[in-house]
C-alpha cells in the first residue's frame, strides 16, 4: 500500500496554473501581514491602554474567534455553492478592520477591529484554499505550500514592519497598510474572475471517489488524530506568536524591536517550512511529513526554556521550521479523507488553527500572569509529544478530488 501522495504524471503537471498560485499566494501574504498587525503591536497596546497579558490573549481570541467559528460555515457553503467574488469581499473587512484599529483609543475599539479582522479571514482562507486546489493541476501538496507560505511570509514581514512603523510613528501608521489591502482587493477581484470562469469547470471536472478501504469510523478517527496534531501544533505556536517578544524582554532584557526581530527570524523559519512541506509530502508521503514534524521538534522545545539567548534564536529557528512543514500536508491529507469536500475540510482546519491559536493566547496569558512566561515555555515543551498518534494514520492512495 502507497501512502497518501504519488508523484503526479507529466500531463497533470502541465495543468498547474502557478500565475494564479502565486496571485493567490501574493494575496495571502498580503492578508496574514494585515492580520498579523495585532500581535506585532500588543506591546504598544499593552502599554498605551495599560492591559494585563490575559487582556492581550482576550485580543487574540476576539480575532481567532471571528474566524475559527465563520470558516467552516464559510467552506461548507462553497461546496454547495461556490462563491468566487466573495473572495475581495472578504479583504474589504480586512480594511475596514484596519481603520478602525489605527484610531482606536479603547479596549473595547481594539477587541472590535480584532473581530472585523478576524471576519475577513473567515472569508479568505477556505476559499482561497478551494482556489490553490483547482490551480494545482494534481500537485496538491505544492500548491497548498505555495499558498500557506504566502501567509507565512507575510506573518514574518509584520513584525519587522510594526518595529519601523508603528514603534516609530505609532499607532495611527497602522492606516498606511489600507493601501495594501486596496491592493489585494484589486487582485482578488482578477483571480475571482478565473475562479468563475475556469476554476469551477475544473472542481466540476473532479469525482469525489471515496476510498474503498476506509471505513466511515476509520475516516472518522484519523481526523480526530489529526485534529489532535493541529492543537499541538498551534497551541504552542500561539506561546511563539503571542508571548515570544515578552519571553525575550524579561528573560534577556532585548528592545522592543530586538524581540520584533528574534520574532521575524522565527516566522521566517516557517515559512521556509511550510514551502517545504507540501512538497515532501507529493514525493515521500504526507503521512511521514506529519510524523516528522510534529514530533521531530520535541528535542529542541525541550530545550528552548533553558537556553541562551543566542540559542534560544537558533532553537526557535529550528523549531519553527520543523513544526510548519506539517501544516500543508495535513490539510492535503485530510482532504484526501474526504474527497469532494475541499472547502469544508479547508475551513475546519484553518478555522480550527485559528480558534486553537486564540484559546491558547488567552489560556497561556491567564497562566503567564499567575506564574510567568518563563513557566510557560516549559509547560508548552511538552506539547509535540502529541505527534506520537501520528503512527496510527491510515496509509491510502490519493484521490483525484
Amino acid at each position: 500500500m502507497t501512502d497518501t501522495a504519488a508523484p503526479a504524471p507529466a500531463k497533470t503537471l502541465q495543468n498547474t496554473s502557478f500565475t494564479v498560485l502565486f496571485a493567490i499566494g501574493f494575496c495571502h501574504l498580503l492578508n496574514d501581514m494585515m492580520q498579523s498587525l495585532l500581535p506585532a503591536i500588543y506591546p504598544n497596546i499593552k502599554t498605551a491602554l495599560h492591559l494585563s497579558f490575559a487582556q492581550i490573549g482576550l485580543i487574540t481570541l476576539a480575532f481567532q474567534c471571528t474566524a475559527s467559528l465563520l470558516q467552516p460555515a464559510v467552506g461548507f457553503y462553497a461546496d454547495k455553492r461556490p462563491m468566487p467574488y466573495s473572495l475581495p469581499a472578504g479583504m474589504v473587512s480586512t480594511l475596514l478592520g484596519l481603520v478602525l484599529l489605527s484610531v482606536a483609543g479603547s479596549y473595547p475599539l481594539v477587541l472590535a477591529s480584532a473581530l472585523m479582522i478576524g471576519l475577513g479571514s473567515a472569508v479568505f482562507h477556505p476559499e482561497s484554499s478551494r482556489v490553490a486546489r483547482m490551480a494545482s493541476g494534481g500537485r496538491y501538496g505544492l500548491a497548498q505550500s505555495v499558498f500557506q507560505v504566502g501567509g507565512n511570509t507575510g506573518q514574518a514581514i509584520s513584525p519587522l514592519t510594526a518595529a519601523v512603523l508603528v514603534a516609530t510613528y505609532g499607532q495611527r501608521s497602522i492606516v498606511w497598510y489600507a493601501g495594501l489591502a486596496l491592493l489585494g482587493i484589486f487582485i482578488l477581484f482578477q483571480v475571482g474572475s478565473w475562479y468563475k470562469h475556469h476554476g469551477l469547470a475544473r472542481i466540476r471536472g473532479h469525482k469525489a471517489i471515496k476510498h474503498p478501504d476506509l471505513s466511515r469510523d476509520k475516516v472518522a478517527w484519523s481526523l480526530a488524530i489529526l485534529l489532535a496534531l493541529i492543537f499541538s501544533k498551534f497551541f504552542y505556536l500561539a506561546s511563539i506568536g503571542s508571548y515570544y517578544t515578552f519571553y525575550l524582554i524579561h528573560t534577556f532584557g532585548v528592545t522592543v524591536q530586538g524581540a520584533q526581530v528574534h520574532l521575524f527570524f522565527f516566522l521566517g523559519a516557517v515559512a521556509v517550512g511550510t514551502l517545504l512541506g507540501g512538497p515532501l509530502g507529493d514525493h515521500i508521503g504526507r503521512k511521514y511529513v506529519i510524523w516528522f514534524s510534529i514530533l521531530g521538534m520535541l528535542p529542541f522545545t525541550l530545550m528552548l526554556p533553558y537556553a541562551n539567548l543566542f540559542w534560544t534564536g537558533v532553537l526557535s529557528v529550528i523549531i519553527g521550521l520543523i513544526m510548519a512543514s506539517a501544516f500543508p500536508a495535513i490539510v492535503v491529507y485530510a482532504q484526501e479523507l474526504l474527497p469532494g469536500r475541499v472547502g469544508t475540510i479547508s475551513g475546519l482546519f484553518f478555522g480550527l488553527s485559528f480558534g486553537l491559536g486564540g484559546i491558547g493566547a488567552a489560556v497561556l496569558g491567564a497562566l503567564a500572569d499567575a506564574t510567568s512566561i518563563t513557566f510557560v515555555y516549559k509547560v508548552c515543551a511538552f506539547l509535540p509529544a502529541i505527534g506520537l498518534l501520528a503512527v496510527f494514520l491510515p496509509n491510502f492512495k490519493s484521490s483525484p478530488a
